[in-house]
């Protein structure tokens, strides 16, 4: 019996890896796509890298550098890449450099890929445990990162935390080096809402992708960069400006953000989904703006839960006949990418950071892949629609409708101005809704559209991810006493979940995965190196046997 079930399995398996390396050769020797390369935005990579692995298994390959905005789209104006991502479009000029910001005559269009929320992660750690529960003004902000408020104990602070003060310890303001999508979110939103301090600082009106580095601030290239030293030993008082990704992913706290209604906020898939609906999109699509965005209102809607720093990011399309980087091949491998990454791609944005695209910026998206189409009709956009598109926030058959701003919960009461803060363990609003859309239980979502294959069960809290039922190693909230003592409400090794607390589940998931195929790939292997030797020697001895 032994012996038997080993050859089935050593059979089945040897079986398995040949039809699955049949299929990957066929579909990597298919004509019909070709390797595309693009460069830019590290606010988006988190998302671009997380598409570009769901595509490989059907064969599309796809390469990303995350260089930068301004980078990206320069490479793409010098035709050394075949696409750009960016958060901001080609501009003429950069005010505060001078630098050319132009496409060099290359033709293109703009197509939004995913919204979020430019965050501020920090360390502030109080007798060696880490504060989770910070909260800040955007005034505060403005004033942080000009230099002006320059230690952690400063009135500006404390009174951002209803009185709850910490330990006088030097402010380290961490700016992005390079020319950066996040830096011009960030700097958008300190010229239209506190013009009085940045253009002082900047010595210019307006937003700039290039942060002067002026006083204390340490200036990091990219995301991962910025987000690398803020965690780092020697960065106790760091704070920096991000897409929520990468804190997320290293399970670092990010500060609330103050917002028009007089409530901190965190930049969940659903406050930054609330936040969007006031964004103004270019519709004149005889614009070479065209679907581009006008933030001005999402930075002062008086919505209790949106997060003001909400804000999209594009892909750059290539769309002339005539250009010499694109083939057929190329250009089908680019819209089977997109079409992937605006349907059912979005599902899997919430768990990592970032939050989906509501329907009416997909359709528009869809009229965009269109123009790869219109430059080589050889591209086929067959089933390629709306109608075939699984995203999260779609209601089926109203398109006017964005189904995860409806259910954004409010903030508790405990995040008001002049209340709280609230406790680092605060329950969580929301625990089941995101867990029930991160799963796609259609009895929660009208739409039935499914959730990304990492997502927790119900673990999670009211910044929308993961929260409760995490580990709270060395971390402290900020102190809800009279007198104002900075008191760790969690011990070290506390199990006490945490409603500003990312998922810890998420990595530890991700990494017993990578064990897992790690293993059967192992066993897989063996099967093909074993199978053609052992079994006919098995088979033999089982005749000579009977």
């Amino acid at each position: 019996m032994k012996l038997g079930r080993l050859v089935r399995v050593a059979v089945a398996m040897g079986l398995c890896v040949g039809t699955g390396a049949a299929a990957a050769g066929s579909a990597h020797a298919a004509s019909s796509h070709a390797l595309i390369q693009g460069s830019g935005s590290s606010w988006s990579a988190n998302a671009m890298n997380q598409w570009i692995a769901d595509v490989q298994a059907n064969g599309l390959q796809v390469v990303f550098t995350a260089s930068g905005s301004a980078q990206g789209r320069k490479d793409f104006g010098y035709r050394t890449s075949d696409f750009a991502v960016t958060e901001i479009g080609y501009r003429g000029t950069d005010p505060l450099t001078g630098d050319a910001d132009t496409a060099q005559g290359r033709d293109y269009a703009y197509l939004p890929i995913v919204s979020g929320g430019t965050s501020f992660p920090y360390q502030v750690r109080v007798r060696g445990q880490l504060v989770r529960n910070l909260r800040l003004s955007g005034r505060t902000l403005a004033l942080i990162f000009t230099n002006q408020v320059t230690d952690w104990s400063d009135p500006a602070i404390t009174a951002d935390n209803n009185g709850r003060a910490l330990p006088s310890l030097p402010i380290i303001p961490v700016v992005h080096s390079e020319g950066s999508g996040s830096s011009a979110h960030f700097t958008d939103y300190l010229d239209k809402q506190y013009p009085d301090i940045w253009r002082p600082f900047a010595g210019h009106a307006g937003l700039t992708e290039y942060y002067p580095r002026k006083g204390n601030a340490i200036a990091q290239s990219g995301s991962d960069g910025v987000m690398n030293f803020i965690a780092s030993s020697a960065a106790n008082g760091a704070i920096g400006y991000d897409e929520y990704s990468y804190a997320l992913g290293k399970n670092y706290p990010v500060a609330k953000v103050g917002n028009a209604a007089g409530y901190f906020t965190l930049p969940s898939q659903f406050n930054v989904a609330v936040a969007l609906t006031q964004a103004i999109i270019n519709e004149d699509k005889s614009s070479p703006d065209y679907l581009l965005q006008d933030l001005t209102q999402v930075y002062k809607y008086s919505d209790p839960r949106t997060y003001p720093l909400s804000s999209y990011s594009y892909f750059v399309v290539p769309t002339a006949a005539d250009d010499q980087k694109m083939t057929t091949a190329k250009r089908q491998t680019m819209a089977d990418f997109l079409y992937y990454s605006i349907c059912d791609g979005q599902k899997e944005m919430g768990p990592i950071g970032y939050s989906p695209l509501p329907i009416n910026l997909v359709q528009a998206g869809f009229e965009q892949i269109g123009k790869l189409h219109d430059a080589d009709g050889n591209v086929d956009l067959t089933s390629r629609d709306v109608s075939t598109c699984h995203n999260p926030t779609f209601v089926a058959g109203q398109p006017d409708r964005n189904y995860l701003a409806e259910v954004a919960p409010q903030p508790p009461a405990c995040d008001a101005s002049g209340a709280g803060p609230c406790a680092d363990a605060a329950a969580g609003r929301g625990d089941a809704l995101t867990a029930a859309i991160a799963a796609g239980q259609s009895s929660t979502n009208p739409t039935g559209g499914g959730g990304a294959a990492r997502a927790t069960a119900a673990g999670t809290g009211a910044n929308g991810v993961g929260s409760t039922g995490t580990s709270a190693l060395n971390e402290v909230a900020l102190p809800t006493a009279a007198d104002g003592t900075v008191a760790p409400t969690t011990g070290v090794g506390s199990r006490t979940g945490s409603a500003d607390r990312p998922a810890g589940i998420v990595p530890v998931l991700a990494g017993a995965t990578t064990h897992l195929f790690g293993a059967l790939s192992i066993l897989l292997l063996l099967a093909v190196v074993l199978t053609p030797t052992v079994l006919p020697r098995l088979l033999r001895r089982r005749r000579e046997e009977a």
